[in-house]
Order: C-alpha cells, then sequence, then structure tokens
C-alpha cells in the first residue's frame, strides 16, 4: 500500500509539480496511521526527494523562470519559518482537524480560478511584481505548518497571475516547492518528526512515479496540463476538506459523549 501510494503522488509531482504534501499528509494519516506531526516531516522529506528527482527535467528543457522564483521564494521562506515555529510551539499538532479544513477550502477555492476566466489576470505580475513575495507568504506558512499548498497554491498563483506557460509555472513551482522542502526537512529532522521506515517505503515506489509523471509531463499539450494541474489541486483540497470535518465531527460527538456521562454520574443517586 505504502508503494502504491508513493508511486501515485510522485507521479503527479512529476506530472504537475504539485501533490507532494496535499495527498501526502491526509493519506499517512487516514491509510498508513501515522500521527500528524510525524505525518508532516515525512511528507516534507518525501516531497523534497520526488521535487529533487523532478527539477533537472525541467532545468534541462530551461523551464523554470529565476525571477518569479526568486519572488516566490522572498516571501515564502520567512512564511515557511513562521509556519514551522507554530508548529512545534503548538507540539507538532499539524494535524489539528480546523487547519486542515481551512487549507482544504483554501486550496479548491483559489485553484477554482484557474476555470474563472474573469478571475484571471496574466499580466498581473509583470506590472504588479513586488506583490508576488507578499501573496507568498501565507503559503509559506501554510507549508510549514502542514507541509501542503507550496506545490498547488504556488501553482495557481502563477498559472493565473504571470506570463509565464503552463509547463515554465510546472518547472519554476517544482524547483520553488524543493527550497522550501529543503528547508522545511531540516527543521523537521532536528524535532526528530520523521519517520524513516515509511519514508523508504514510498520512494520505492516514489522515484519510478516521478520519472515517469516527468517524462509523460513533455506529450501533454499546455492547455490541458493547466486543466490538470487546477483538477489535481481542487481534488487535494476536497480531501482535505474532508478529513478535517470528518474529524471535527469525531472530536464533537466523543466531547458530547463525554458530556453526557459525566452528567449521568452527577445524576446518580
Amino acid at each position: 500500500m505504502n508503494f502504491l501510494i508513493g508511486f501515485l503522488i510522485a507521479a503527479a509531482v512529476g506530472l504537475t509539480g504539485i501533490g507532494g504534501g496535499s495527498f501526502t499528509v491526509p493519506a499517512l494519516v487516514l491509510i498508513v496511521g501515522l500521527g500528524a506531526g510525524e505525518a508532516v516531516g515525512t511528507a516534507f522529506l518525501f516531497a523534497g526527494v520526488l521535487r529533487l528527482i523532478a527539477a533537472p527535467f525541467y532545468l534541462l528543457k530551461k523551464q523554470i523562470h529565476a525571477r518569479y522564483l526568486w519572488l516566490l521564494l522572498q516571501g515564502a521562506v520567512p512564511g515557511l519559518l513562521v509556519g514551522t515555529w507554530a508548529l512545534h510551539l503548538l507540539n507538532r499538532n499539524a494535524g489539528s482537524p480546523v487547519v486542515i479544513l481551512l487549507l482544504g477550502i483554501l486550496l479548491a477555492v483559489s485553484s477554482s480560478v484557474t476555470f474563472i476566466r474573469r478571475a484571471q489576470n496574466h499580466a498581473f505580475a509583470g506590472k504588479n511584481h513586488r506583490w508576488l513575495p507578499w501573496l507568498a507568504l501565507p503559503i509559506g506558512v501554510e507549508s510549514g505548518f502542514s507541509s501542503a499548498g507550496a506545490g498547488a497554491l504556488g501553482t495557481v498563483l502563477l498559472l493565473n497571475y504571470s506570463e509565464m506557460t503552463p509547463a515554465q509555472v510546472v518547472g519554476t513551482d517544482l524547483l520553488f516547492g524543493l527550497v522550501l522542502a529543503i528547508i522545511g526537512s531540516a527543521f523537521h529532522w532536528t524535532f526528530g518528526s520523521i519517520s524513516m521506515p515509511i519514508l523508504f517505503q514510498l520512494l520505492l515506489g516514489g522515484v519510478p512515479g516521478v520519472v515517469l509523471g516527468c517524462l509523460l509531463a513533455r506529450r501533454v499539450p499546455a492547455n490541458k496540463l493547466k486543466t490538470a494541474v487546477a483538477m489535481v489541486a481542487i481534488f487535494a483540497g476536497l480531501q482535505l476538506v474532508w478529513s478535517g470535518s470528518r474529524t471535527l465531527v469525531a472530536r464533537r460527538s466523543a466531547n458530547t459523549a463525554k458530556i453526557a456521562a459525566v452528567a449521568g454520574v452527577g445524576h446518580a443517586p
């Protein structure tokens, strides 16, 4: 199962540049059974290795825009540090259902912009490039706190508010996510929140998966690639919404049962 999870997520990363954190954390929590903090740390390092393998494919094809990459990092790296610090401060409670629910809503809504032509402004970045670091700041915070968002939100931001082609967006965002993954993994390594056995199992499927995704990306037309990126991001957001909602309902039911039990004991003769 871990091999299959790693292969599918890696193929998505190689093809679209997204999915490393958005898919991995819910999968590790819901399917593998890792704790939230350990799932985030493992997902960070897994996504970093995948992007390290995928990045040369796009570098060789010169599909990375250095200027936009630098602008994104100016805002996202400080945000990543804030998010990681908050995660550690809250005792690695990255699986908070409220946080996962909000992130899922953000991913789904922002990705939907791709299908709303009136909301797109491809000349925005060229005329207002100073705003990009500020727009990337919350992406870094979300990535630091939950390991998700760097790929999906970064891709959606560049797809709809820059003049880059979809292939350039994927390449630039891959390198963007790689830098964030390296920094985030270093912090989580010091926290001891990485499951190495699970990581190795994921990589057994992930390495061939990401190579296959990168090779297939060459044959996918630009418009179809853009649609695929948006659809994967929306699916990732809905997946997180479901996960967060499910956990919230379970916790509320448990709290209600405890209150009822306490009330019953209090009224017992």
